[in-house]
């Protein structure tokens, strides 16, 4: 780890934003806290008294001192802010997603390099100890074969007006599904609902499918009579299991023999996999600084996020076409099928 840096900015102290103060206070690398709300300018300085508090992002943008911004405000305000913070050439790390469209993300991925400053998208579960011993298993082949992936990030929740679940919940899991994977789908499905308020779906199911034959769907809902928060990962050796509500990684000896020409299921025993108990955001924002102290990118830097748009415009797409697949032709999208993992 490198040495915390102390002149980052947090702008937006609301109810993400907030966390964000806190980890970079604690990590001694806070500088500035901007909010346009007197509620949120309240917050920051009972968080982070110590802190200097704006309520001009011009201002904020213009300081010298600062050398890097956290950008937690609406999705619909990140790429503007962006490009304004990468244009007064800060280093940026922004929650997701990155922006609205693939080309606002392609947009800002270039500019990022003409100003040869560091972006990074808050795809905060890609640094969950959990998800990183997944991986490694995964990798390891203790799996076997990837046959599927799916997860449910499902609750009563927070609803959004300005955008709906797919874009407020499912960044999370295509984020983790593509890292799992290695690559990015070649075709992209979705459906949903709209229930409390018109044109703004409040459940989603998203299917992706990947040229080696694996299939994911994502099921996302803040109308939900409880919260579950799953990622379930069916190999043909082994099966594992992340639930994030209880905390608890669990592998499975479990997978279906063919045996004379019948499928025969082996149903053998779950083992807890442990993993550090570190905190995702702590890791993320620790990630960020030493992305901006070493100028290596970091883990879900700008192309990472600009993949994950990718995937959520065709689900848009789909979902409005009433679940027609789309295609992701991935030299339009100037992606690699594969890239190299870190």
């Amino acid at each position: 780890m490198s040495q915390a840096i102390t002149n980052t900015a947090v702008i937006g102290c609301g109810y993400w934003g907030k966390n964000l103060v806190r980890n970079f206070r604690e990590l001694g690398a806070l500088h500035t806290v901007c909010d346009l709300t007197e509620a949120g300018r309240a917050l920051a300085a009972e968080i982070a008294p110590q802190a200097r508090i704006a309520d001009n992002i011009d201002a904020v943008l213009a300081d010298d001192e600062i050398k890097a911004v956290a950008i937690a405000t609406p999705a619909e305000t990140h790429f503007d802010l962006v490009t304004r913070a990468l244009n007064a050439g800060k280093d940026v790390f922004v929650e997701k997603p990155l922006a609205l469209t693939y080309e606002q993300g392609g947009h800002l991925v270039a500019l990022s390099r003409e100003r040869d400053r560091i972006l990074m998208v808050g795809h905060v579960l890609e640094y969950h100890p959990a998800i990183l011993r997944l991986r490694e298993l995964i990798r390891s082949g203790e799996l076997g074969k990837i046959h599927y992936i799916y997860s449910n990030r499902l609750s009563l929740g927070k609803v959004r007006r300005e955008e709906n679940i797919l874009w407020s919940f499912a960044p999370h899991d295509v984020a983790v599904i593509l890292r799992l994977m290695g690559g990015m789908p070649f075709q992209v499905s979705a459906l949903g609902g709209a229930y409390i308020q018109p044109n703004i779906a409040d459940v989603t199911v998203t299917h992706l499918l990947f040229d080696n034959g694996v299939r994911a769907h994502i099921h996302v809902s803040w109308l939900h009579p409880f919260k579950e928060q799953r990622l379930v990962v069916i190999g043909s050796r082994k099966m594992a299991s992340f639930d994030d509500v209880a905390k608890r990684l669990v592998l499975y000896d479990q997978r279906v023999d063919i045996q004379e020409g019948e499928p025969v299921p082996v149903k053998g025993a779950g083992e807890e996999v442990s993993f550090a108990d570190d905190e995702p955001l702590r890791q993320e924002c620790q990630a960020f600084l030493d992305a901006v102290v070493t100028r290596q990118p970091p883990l879900t830097d700008g192309e990472s996020g600009r993949r994950v748009l990718a995937v959520l415009q065709a689900a848009q797409r789909s979902l409005v076409m009433n679940g027609a697949p789309i295609a992701l032709p991935l030299e339009s999208f100037d992606l690699k099928s594969r890239w190299i993992d870190r």
